[in-house]
């Protein structure tokens, strides 16, 4: 297989006396999606803060495209940081801005482009995600499943090389969930960015993801594609595919 986009070797944080990730070795393809899977609370956040920049582990090496993030020169870092962009959990829109000032504000914060290249950029973006007429409401004004579209109008609008997305569908019904889904995998399709998936949703997950990882415990006690993962023996990864805890009761 090609060298990893991201890598993950020996990572450990810990929070004062928590150790929230101990020993993580993770792997992260370009062009696919990759889900990190596990119960709340086990660091699958964090793990994303991590390789956003956000936070920094207190041992182990992040890699991208094989160089070391905590090597990298001031300006690579900021350079790396202009590849990634990532929509928060319950879509994280400003209530005070209008549609188009949300898209449109990692352009002003990231780029040079003049207010009509932004402009267009921010109306091409709408357009592809078939977001029409909106420009001048306001988040308070939209349904839930718009939200979500809107914000990620907002992390593709800068054309990232990686989206990140932390728990997505949080707060949603089963519908609304599926649409967030199928929104995920047609836009990786159409715009080939790579994807990394925080999520708890079975079997959702599995149809989207071309990798799949379990947290447990602050470690990665599996990886692999979603087929393997379901078919694992590993007694921990099947309770939680079953929605089953670890005293046989089911999980709420």
């Amino acid at each position: 297989m090609n060298q990893p986009l991201i890598q993950l070797l020996g990572v450990n944080k810990k929070f004062g006396n928590n150790t929230v990730l101990r020993n993580v070795n993770l792997s992260i393809y370009k062009g696919e999606v990759t889900t990190i899977m596990g119960k709340s609370g086990v660091g699958k956040s964090v793990l994303l803060k991590l390789i956003i920049g956000l936070l920094d582990p207190d041992s182990g090496r992040i890699l991208f495209n094989g160089s070391s993030l905590a090597e990298m020169s001031r300006s690579e870092k900021k350079e790396f940081k202009k590849k990634i962009s990532y929509m928060f959990q319950g879509s994280a829109l400003f209530d005070f801005m209008t549609v188009f000032e949300n898209i449109a504000l990692p352009l002003t914060e990231t780029t040079s482009l003049k207010p009509d290249e932004i402009e267009t950029s921010v109306h091409n973006m709408l357009g592809q995600l078939d977001l029409h007429n909106i420009d001048e409401k306001y988040p308070s004004q939209l349904s839930g499943g718009m939200k979500k579209r809107v914000a990620m109008a907002r992390a593709l609008v800068i054309n990232p090389e990686i989206v990140l997305f932390d728990e997505p569908t949080t707060g949603l019904d089963p519908i609304r969930k599926n649409a967030v889904h199928d929104m995920i995998s047609n836009y990786q399709k159409k715009f080939r960015f790579t994807g990394v998936v925080v999520s708890h949703e079975i079997p959702d997950i599995f149809f989207i993801s071309q990798r799949v990882a379990m947290l447990d415990r602050g470690r990665v006690i599996i990886e692999g594609t979603p087929e393997e993962i379901q078919t694992a023996s590993n007694a921990v990864v099947q309770n939680f595919i079953k929605g089953i805890d670890i005293h046989g009761t089911e999980e709420s």
